[in-house]
């Protein structure tokens, strides 16, 4: 059975690498091209099971040949999936433009995630009944994503949400759901606008003291909030009597020094490596897993692509050690 549960989207990538972005208008030379398996959920899955924690991943594709492409990345990495497979809408894609200091902008059509039938995702509760931690995102319907959320909370199990993207109808009863909250600097202070009435620029956040940080994560209920701030690392802010084996209620985590060529899926996989680590190295503090999942996603940057790119444990241990 799988030990973590992955609840989310699948997009086929197409990712084109690019000394700078393009202007309005501008046509540029691209000097590479790379498509292959994507999506935020599908991305963490892999990052999870590449971490060597049995998983699962439960998303939605169209009948069609990206949809076998899907299937067959899948089977080829020894990933257990359930599939629901849609007649009436496409698998989703994405096009991604790589610039050279490895920044990305992204545009996405997500066709089948989309429409991820909420009956479907309980159909699928023997998978949950054996599971530890649930990972979702925010790229499908969030109907399907709640009812993932009640399947893991009636299972205790542990309940990572990373709000990516922030949904325009998501309210605090899902939002408020999760155990573990993973937004990046963006996101956080698009949470922190729509459920604290509290406006922050997401660029002056890496320079913010710790304890004003704290201060702001904890306006977003009592989950434990790890805040990616791309090179500056992460934040970690607990509630109060919940700090998950660690010290100290807040602090940071650095990033790891690596040779970066494209970040796209690096927020994949630190949510995927911190699922996977939780389940590793359940007996130890909170901030050895969210150490662990820093160095999944900076590795991940130094390949081009998302699913692919995700390192395994092996490639983490090499690097940097256990």
């Amino acid at each position: 059975m799988a030990e973590v549960v992955v609840v989310g989207s699948y997009v086929q990538d197409h990712a084109w690498l690019v000394d700078r972005f393009p202007r309005p208008g501008e046509t540029r030379r691209a000097h590479g091209f790379n498509t292959g398996p994507g999506g935020k959920g599908f991305n963490q899955a892999v990052a999870c099971a590449r971490q060597g924690v049995s998983s699962a991943f439960i998303g939605a594709i169209g009948e069609d040949h990206l949809g076998l492409i899907a299937r067959d990345f899948a089977l080829a990495e020894k990933l257990p999936c359930r599939w629901l497979v849609r007649r009436d809408q496409p698998t989703a894609a994405s096009s991604i433009l790589v610039e050279a200091g490895g920044q990305n902008q992204i545009a996405v059509s997500l066709g089948a995630n989309e429409w991820l039938d909420v009956d479907f995702v309980r159909a699928q509760a023997d998978l949950f009944a054996g599971a530890r931690v649930l990972l979702c995102q925010l790229e499908n319907n969030l109907d399907a994503i709640a009812a993932a959320l009640a399947l893991g909370k009636q299972q205790a199990l542990a309940c990572i949400l990373n709000p990516a993207p922030v949904h325009a109808d998501l309210d605090r009863p899902l939002f408020a759901a999760a155990d573990i909250l993973t937004p990046n600097e963006t996101e956080f202070a698009l949470l922190l606008a729509r459920f604290a009435n509290v406006e922050v620029d997401p660029a002056t956040l890496a320079a913010r003291a710790d304890a004003d940080l704290h201060a702001l994560a904890r306006r977003l209920g009592d989950a434990t909030l790890v805040v990616t701030l791309g090179g500056a690392g992460c934040f970690v802010s607990h509630a109060l009597g919940a700090q998950r084996g660690d010290a100290e209620p807040y602090y940071r985590v650095p990033a790891e020094r690596v040779a970066a060529i494209d970040a796209t899926g690096a927020g994949d996989a630190f949510s995927g490596g911190l699922a996977a680590a939780l389940v590793r190295f359940a007996e130890r503090p909170f901030r050895h897993a969210v150490r662990h999942a820093g160095r999944v996603a900076a590795l991940s940057t130094e390949k081009v692509g998302t699913a692919p790119a995700m390192p395994t444990g092996a490639d983490v241990e090499a690097r940097f050690g256990a």
